[in-house]
């Protein structure tokens, strides 16, 4: 899927007012070697175009980039058809997509759509079987037939291309203990990263649950949505009393990201500006042009 060991991308606004931005933007990554761009999926929301569409949208006008959905709101994306989507785009694309996964957490407006409200452990069941039957309508192969909780279907072919790789964004012990068992990489949730409790309570669950599953924990990336700012000159404290990463110099950047991948086993990074939104433009060419490549220069080639 991707060239490099280590992912890099960034995050990107599904507002319908700032779709030229968008273009724009992750044009601007596609020339700059950026693996990765990222769009949120609510579409309850009026003022924002689908994260698909976007998706898409995007794909047909880059050449390298990848596309991903962070994360897809799994009650609102039916599983067989969200299957045949993105595996249609991974054909239109030459294989541009990883599909985020999440089990939906503002119910409120999910059953506003006219979708059942499910309880928690019944939403992170039928998350895990998306994944599971969305993986097998993949791949080519015989057509099968899926009797499951939530999901059915009977006797229909697999798409003859691979899935694409599947990252969630699990936050409680099922949702976690379900990405151990069958995803292919991890987004710590609220903008958590490597030093955070949440990261240190909550990667062990998903090693321990694929370890039990018959996987190796260490194909499961982690991947970070790393909010922050990039400034001219070097910050005297790069991270705040409560110890969550501001910012820095492209030095400071390059030393907390090497660090985060050779000391605790970082597999990818989506940057966002310091609110959580999209970066400017100048601050995303020094991403991709001055930042990553110093830290691709100590990393290893590639990853299985």
């Amino acid at each position: 899927m991707f060239d490099q060991a280590i992912v890099f991308g960034f995050g990107a606004s599904s507002a319908l007012d700032s779709q030229a931005e968008l273009l724009r933007l992750t044009k601007q990554a596609d020339r700059d070697g950026l693996d990765l761009f990222s769009v949120s999926d609510h579409p309850y929301f009026g003022d924002r175009v689908d994260a698909y569409a976007a998706i898409g949208f995007v794909l047909g006008q880059t050449q390298r980039l990848a596309g991903l959905v962070n994360v897809t709101n799994s009650p609102l994306r039916h599983a067989p058809i969200l299957a045949r989507t993105v595996t249609s785009l991974s054909a239109l694309s030459g294989g541009r997509v990883v599909l985020g996964m999440g089990a939906g957490g503002l119910w409120d407006r999910i059953s506003a759509m006219g979708v059942p409200r499910l309880a928690p452990g019944d939403a992170v069941d039928a998350f895990e079987e998306a994944i599971v039957l969305i993986k097998k309508l993949a791949g080519g192969g015989p057509p099968i037939t899926h009797e499951g909780r939530h999901f059915r279907v009977e006797h229909i072919a697999p798409a003859p291309v691979p899935a694409p790789p599947v990252w969630t964004g699990s936050n409680g012990r099922k949702s976690l203990t379900a990405t151990g068992r069958v995803a292919d990489g991890w987004i710590p949730g609220h903008g958590a990263d490597w030093l955070s409790k949440r990261y240190r309570e909550s990667r062990p669950i998903i090693d321990e649950a694929a370890a039990a599953a018959g996987r190796d924990p260490g194909s499961i990336r982690t991947i970070y949505n790393f909010p922050g700012t990039i400034t001219d000159r070097p910050l005297a404290a790069t991270r705040d009393e409560n110890g969550r990463w501001i910012g820095g110099s492209v030095d400071q950047w390059v030393e907390e990201l090497t660090g985060a991948v050779g000391e605790h086993g970082a597999s990818g990074f989506i940057l966002f500006s310091a609110d959580g939104g999209t970066q400017d433009s100048v601050s995303l060419g020094r991403w991709a042009c001055e930042i990553v490549p110093a830290i691709r220069e100590t990393m290893p080639v590639a990853l299985a």
